[in-house]
């Protein structure tokens, strides 16, 4: 579901992409990687920029609404482990028993 902040971020998305790709992911490298693709055309910074805001608005639908951290490359992984829902990550094997 699309929320006015997710409209907002299109808006500046087609205003400005760097700008959007910035308010997504902070200082990250998916912001340096939109500045030199709007730098070699207004298209390519856009896409990028709308492929962002997507997978940033899959996660608010997976995780819901600031349960989850950028990672980079598009992923977003959940802020609270242990909720029913969302996956547990697997144990370190102490010892030589490996159970």
């Amino acid at each position: 579901m699309v929320k006015t902040s997710d409209v907002i971020l299109i808006l500046i998305a087609i205003l400005f992409p760097p700008a959007a790709a910035a308010v997504v992911t902070g200082c990250s490298c998916d912001l340096l990687i939109n500045v030199c693709l709007t730098i070699l055309g207004y298209l390519p910074g856009s896409i990028h920029a709308f492929w962002l805001i997507y997978k940033k608005i899959q996660a608010e639908e997976q995780y819901g609404s600031g349960g989850f951290q950028y990672i980079g490359n598009g992923q977003y992984q959940p802020l609270h482990q242990g909720i029913i829902g969302y996956p547990q990550p697997p144990q370190p094997h102490y010892g030589a028993t490996g159970v």
